[in-house]
């Protein structure tokens, strides 16, 4: 395993719970590591991780400032948090609307030190703003994006391609076992979805599709929230035999992967992709930060617009044509999982990003 022989510090805005298992590696890959972390909105629904079993968790306290395209974050207690733990490199959100940043990169640069920015990527140079995003950036001694997509954004912002390392964003641990091969049967396909019950999953459509479908696929829905009710409506109407289990978490999630077929995700978001993929299930997911990208290929899924209904029907008509193609599909999900993109390859792009600083 890779290390980074020095005292890190990492600041996030909040700490959701599905980056906890990321962040107790890395924090097994350095001499220490200190983790600073607010509190989201309650609007966010951003179920919290703050209980680290190994990395030193300290609570900022967050001033949200505004929403939607106005808002700000200022965290409280930053610099406090660096004179107590007094880290040899520190990486850092790379978001201009986080306004407590530039004061802490001055503070480590002032003793010598570096900074690292890490983020989604920024778009277009040609958009408003981008002469802010541009300075912005260019205050961190490295860059590491989710994506490619991401990296190709900060390098067309002028930021040394050389400087910027790309993590592809995972929240699973590699597969520990290669799933069971299913046999085909001559029963209908099995879709799955997993995830949160909002109109952003874009279910409805999902729902529609599945009415379209000639083999008339049994549709399994995992999760709860806001949309559940109008959903469950919805289907008695267009889809009834569509089943509603609720929501499940960790190992019960287990007997409804092994399940399906197929694993379709219409709309924006999307942490159980790559679960799904690690128990062997081809995807149809919506395009959104980049991070689909690297994950979703031809060999694997469908990637698609999460407002385009036409497409979601095109893929799911392309991928229940052949169920066999679909088993092979799978396969070569969980390589992805396996061999290319797990947190365990996130955490050697982010000791390789430190040391290259020092």
């Amino acid at each position: 395993m890779k290390t980074f022989p020095h005292k890190l510090g990492v600041q996030q805005r909040v700490l959701p719970s599905y980056r906890v298992p990321f962040f107790d590696l890395l924090a097994q890959s350095c001499e220490s590591m200190s983790l600073f972390a607010g509190q989201a909105r309650p609007v966010e629904m951003v179920k919290d991780g703050s209980q680290l079993p190994l990395a030193n968790y300290r609570p900022a306290r967050n001033l949200h400032i505004f929403s939607g395209a106005f808002y700000f974050c200022y965290q409280r207690g930053f610099i406090d948090w660096l004179e107590e733990t007094n880290p040899g490199a520190l990486i850092v959100e790379a978001n201009p609307r986080y306004l407590s940043t530039p004061a802490a990169v001055r503070w480590m640069h002032k003793r010598g030190r570096k900074v690292i920015g890490w983020g989604l990527g920024s778009p277009s140079p040609l958009r408003r703003g981008a002469g802010v995003r541009s300075r912005f950036i260019r205050q961190f001694d490295a860059m590491i994006s989710y994506s490619q997509r991401g990296a190709d954004e900060y390098a067309a912002l002028g930021f040394p391609r050389e400087k910027i390392f790309v993590a592809r964003n995972s929240v699973s641990a590699k597969p520990e076992q290669k799933p069971d091969d299913r046999p085909l049967t001559t029963d209908r396909e099995t879709l799955l979805f997993v995830g949160r019950l909002q109109a952003r999953k874009r279910v409805d459509s999902l729902l529609k599709a599945c009415a379209e479908m000639e083999s008339k696929p049994r549709l399994l829905v995992v999760g709860d929230g806001p949309e559940r009710a109008a959903l469950e409506s919805l289907a008695r109407e267009i889809y009834p035999s569509a089943e509603f289990i609720g929501a499940k978490h960790g190992a019960e999630l287990k007997l409804y992967f092994e399940q399906a077929d197929l694993f379709v995700l219409p709309g924006t978001g999307g942490l159980a992709v790559q679960e799904a993929m690690s128990y062997g299930l081809p995807v149809i997911v919506a395009k959104g930060d980049g991070t689909q990208d690297d994950l979703v290929r031809e060999g694997n899924g469908w990637q698609i617009q999460p407002e385009d209904y036409g497409a979601l029907v095109s893929a799911m008509k392309n991928a229940l044509f052949d169920r066999a193609r679909l088993r092979e599909m799978g396969k070569e999900s969980f390589r992805i999982v396996s061999e290319e993109i797990n947190i365990e390859k996130m955490v050697e792009t982010f000791v390789d990003a430190l040391n290259s600083v020092f």
